[in-house]
């Protein structure tokens, strides 16, 4: 049964002064939220929300699972008052915003793989897409912050390939947890470090995201957009947030795009 807030938010259409445009189902909610901002000049806090979603995107193309009426499924849309060069910390920004939310309304502490990843004991169980776009007579570039967060999703809900590698809230704690009080913790986190961003505090959002860096001081693998595979320990992200890996010749790569893992998965 749906909690209060979600019930109101779903049906009104609006979250405190934010318009929810909700849908039952939609192929992807990011996808969603740029045909909309195509077609209008939206303001920033705007949320596309979805019960399920039929082509869940995740980074580089991948499929995300999306059962119905179990996860968090939403797009927020924002215009930073950053540089375009700067947007990309918004990824790593958004998923500090998440794992705060999360903790401070369930009490479940999750780690954060970089860059967009979310993760609860050693399984996947969210994750942050980032889509940026200029339209032509707005005012501000525009950024579609995807959340996909599986918060009561039963294991057996996953499909088969994701068997031990995905999970959700549910699933680790065996507790169900109200949707709409974390989405409302989830989205004031999200203006909480825009905020940080635009008052040129990247420094601290990074300090506390290393702090849940589940590759802090692991060995692991990377496998580079080129199909190059490097592997080595993991130092983190440096200042610009993009990682670092330290090979066994003691090379420090910087790693810009591609699949990092812990060596030997």
């Amino acid at each position: 049964m749906p909690d209060a807030l979600w019930r109101e938010l779903t049906s009104t259409g609006r979250l405190g002064q934010r318009r929810v445009h909700f849908l039952e189902r939609t192929d992807s909610t990011n996808t969603l939220a740029l045909e909309l901002l195509c077609q209008q000049d939206l303001p920033s806090g705007t949320l596309v929300l979805a019960e399920s979603q039929e082509a869940g995107r995740g980074r580089r193309g991948r499929a995300w699972a999306s059962p119905s009426g179990t996860g968090l499924y939403c797009s927020c849309i924002l215009r930073p008052r950053l540089p375009p060069a700067e947007f990309p910390r918004l990824t790593l920004a958004a998923g500090l915003a998440v794992c705060l939310a999360v903790e401070k309304e369930t009490g479940v502490a999750l780690g954060l793989k970089w860059p967009n990843d979310l993760y609860l004991h050693g399984k996947k169980c969210g994750g942050i897409l980032t889509e940026t776009e200029a339209f032509a007579g707005q005012e501000r570039p525009a950024a579609v912050i995807g959340i996909g967060l599986n918060v009561n999703t039963l294991a057996s809900a996953f499909p088969a390939e994701l068997a031990g590698k995905a999970t959700s809230l549910l699933a680790e704690t065996g507790r169900t947890f109200a949707r709409g009080p974390l989405l409302a913790a989830i989205v004031t986190g999200l203006d909480v470090v825009l905020s940080r961003l635009e008052q040129g505090g990247f420094a601290q959002i990074l300090e506390l995201w290393r702090q849940r860096d589940i590759h802090a001081g692991k060995t692991v693998s990377w496998l580079s957009s080129r199909g190059a595979i490097v592997r080595g320990l993991s130092l983190g992200p440096d200042a610009e947030g993009i990682l670092r890996i330290r090979d066994a010749e003691g090379e420090i790569h910087t790693v810009i795009s591609g699949d990092v893992s812990l060596a030997g998965r």
